[in-house]
């Protein structure tokens, strides 16, 4: 190890430069003479201020407290007061005339209110990313304005916007308050307080104010408007558009909506609530007492869906508020979450009605049946496996309409001969042909409105899973296979362009299921085409049923390339039951012998016809003896 040395010379350097420091120190003090002039000027600058404080403030809170009780001999001086420091003057000196603002936290919300305008300027969701991992926010970067616009005593029309705010916040139990004043002195103001609870997207919101009677003109109109650019948080934002709409609830409990494409506007009567949807999360304003008019409108913001944007809609909404006595005295409810139907639930007012199941008989589907059953099957299973699983007992439920309709197939399939029969019999007269088509279809009792009807009952089923998928909130960012996101589209290739309505990529569950609707209409159009009897114009209606093969799939291909992954991944499995299904009735349960003796067997027997169809035989039989007579006339 290296021995240490005493240096000497570094010793001396820094005693060196010591000295010299402060020697410099000692040469730039201040003498006696300069201290004492230093003193006596700062002196005489703080009396000078102290005195312009003491002026401002009397000034100031003198017009606030006591402006409406002045009674001014020159009523020209005290109108040049009022213009000079207008309603709120006492505001503009507070230490809160800034745009600071003041960030409150609970487990699942961040919130920021500023001081100016009073309301919230951020509203993130803590437990929630978008598709890109971006930290979800329902308001950020002035997308959003709250402002209450009333005329004044001295007939000035006021923005609370555009005023400054004192905050303050409190505990009440485990709820946190935050208290905001629009100050006319420290006894008058307009208060906004909101009350959070812990773990809640639901915060209570009052619009209170004291000692204004002399103030707010409250005779005219004082609105609340509320604007808001709802952000853009899918992948697909052609996709998530479709789902993001203004939606609104009555007193009497009736849901409306505006528009889901392009602009809209309409003036309401007894508004309970509004929701500004944003497809996975809502904001939602709720009303203890309704809103006996408003003025809503929506804006679409996407006008190119090729183009990057940030916003999907604008929403706007005009709501009158209640100053009783003069006096403000409003109680809301604000919501800043996810649109998921559980913890909507949670709430009164019938929240969940914001999330768009479907119109009357497929909403009542979804509520019943499919989201009940959705969320047992999630409890326990991977999200793609419980959709499989879904799939396959829906398809077991519904497998008796498909034995209905195959059965009436294979009915007619065996009548054909025979009708094709009684067509060339009577080729010569049309309506003769049909009463016996008609009469022998009763005997045998096949008829082609036996498959159509039960299948008229699969369509509630369909159009219910249509939109149960893209509201299913549990499907969000939920991976499976290839696919990453179930709510969303999956990815296999990334086009260096974009396709008009197919979108710059390419999904591959829309290509799988569009294979398996091909191969099953196949298969369902060749048994109908098999089954039809030979008559004039069946060559056209071929070759229609021909192109529906293709056309189908097609469309699949196409529409559903942007749409949820997991709406794709049930029509593919669908399908391919389908498939096997039929399969299985038509190799293993019916036999078309059995079903040829079967109608030999009822041709035999007294068939009986109900109304509808003796309605038609007479109906018929008028028109084939209205048809002779004609024919006798002629000869």
């Amino acid at each position: 190890m290296e021995e240490k040395k005493f240096d000497l010379n570094s010793i001396i350097g820094f005693i060196l430069i010591f000295g010299i420091l402060v020697y410099m120190m000692w040469q730039n003090q201040p003498t006696p003479e300069e201290l004492a002039e230093q003193e006596k000027q700062e002196q005489l600058e703080a009396e000078k201020k102290a005195a312009a404080e003491k002026t401002n403030e009397d000034t100031l809170v003198t017009t606030a407290e006591d402006f409406s009780n002045t009674t001014a001999k020159d009523s020209l001086q005290l109108e040049n007061l009022k213009n000079k420091l207008g309603a709120f003057a006492y505001a503009s000196a507070l230490p809160s005339a800034t745009d600071k603002e003041t960030t409150v936290e609970t487990d699942v919300l961040s919130l920021k209110f500023s001081n100016k305008g009073g309301f919230i300027s951020e509203a993130k969701l803590r437990n929630f990313v978008d598709y890109d991992s971006v930290p979800i926010h329902l308001i950020k970067n002035n997308n959003e304005s709250f402002n209450i616009t009333f005329p004044t005593a001295d007939n000035r029309i006021l923005n609370t916007k555009d005023l400054y705010f004192e905050p303050s916040v409190s505990k009440n139990g485990n709820n946190t308050v935050v208290s905001m004043k629009l100050k006319v002195s420290e006894s008058k103001f307009l208060e906004y307080r909101y009350e959070l609870k812990p773990d809640d997207y639901m915060m209570d919101f009052s619009i209170r104010s004291q000692g204004l009677l002399n103030v707010i003109n409250s005779s005219q109109a004082i609105n609340l408007d509320w604007r808001l650019k709802a952000y853009s948080h899918d992948q697909s934002i052609s996709y998530e558009n479709r789902y993001t709409r203004l939606t609104y609830m009555h007193d009497d409990g009736k849901i409306d909506k505006l528009s889901q494409a392009g602009d809209d506007e309409e003036t309401i009567e007894d508004v309970k609530w509004l929701s500004y949807r944003q497809h996975f999360f809502s904001t939602i304003l709720v009303a203890d007492q309704p809103f006996k008019t408003a003025d809503i409108s929506s804006k679409d913001l996407v006008e190119d869906e090729d183009i990057d944007t940030i916003f999907t809609k604008q929403y706007y909404s005009k709501l009158p508020l209640t100053f009783t006595g003069g006096e403000a005295n409003n109680s809301f409810q604000l919501y800043f979450g996810p649109t998921d139907s559980k913890i909507l639930k949670q709430y009164d007012h019938d929240l969940v009605e914001s999330i768009p199941f479907g119109w009357g008989i497929f909403g009542w589907i979804n509520k019943t049946l499919f989201i009940p059953l959705f969320g047992f099957l999630s409890s326990f299973l991977p999200y793609g496996i419980a959709i499989i699983v879904m799939t396959v007992l829906i398809k077991l439920m519904m497998s008796f309409v498909q034995y209905k309709q195959f059965l009436s197939q294979a009915k007619m399939k065996v009548l054909k001969p025979e009708l094709d029969a009684i067509r060339e019999k009577h080729k010569d007269n049309k309506m003769k042909a049909q009463q016996e088509t008609m009469a022998l279809q009763n005997k045998a009792g096949a008829s082609p409105l036996a498959g159509c009807l039960p299948g008229l009952i699969q369509l509630p089923v369909f159009y219910a899973l249509f939109t149960f998928f893209p509201t299913a909130f549990d499907l969000r960012q939920k991976s499976f296979l290839w696919a990453d996101d179930l709510s969303s589209y999956d990815v296999i290739a990334e086009l260096p362009f974009n396709i008009p309505l197919y979108g710059d990529h390419v999904s591959l569950f829309p290509i799988l299921a569009a294979i398996a609707i091909f191969f099953y209409m196949k298969m369902t159009t060749g048994q109908q085409m098999a089954s039809q009897p030979t008559q004039e114009g069946m060559p056209d209606m071929s070759k229609m049923m021909k192109y529906m093969i293709y056309f189908s799939p097609i469309l699949m291909l196409v529409f559903f390339n942007q749409y949820a992954s997991g709406l794709s991944l049930y029509y593919f499995i669908s399908n391919l039951i389908s498939i096997g299904i039929m399969l299985v009735i038509k190799n293993y349960i019916l036999d078309e012998d059995k079903i040829h003796a079967q109608i030999q067997e009822n041709k035999k027997k007294p068939k009986k016809q109900n109304k509808f169809q003796k309605k038609m035989a007479e109906m018929m039989e008028q028109a084939e003896q209205q048809k002779q007579a004609q024919q006798k006339r002629k000869r």
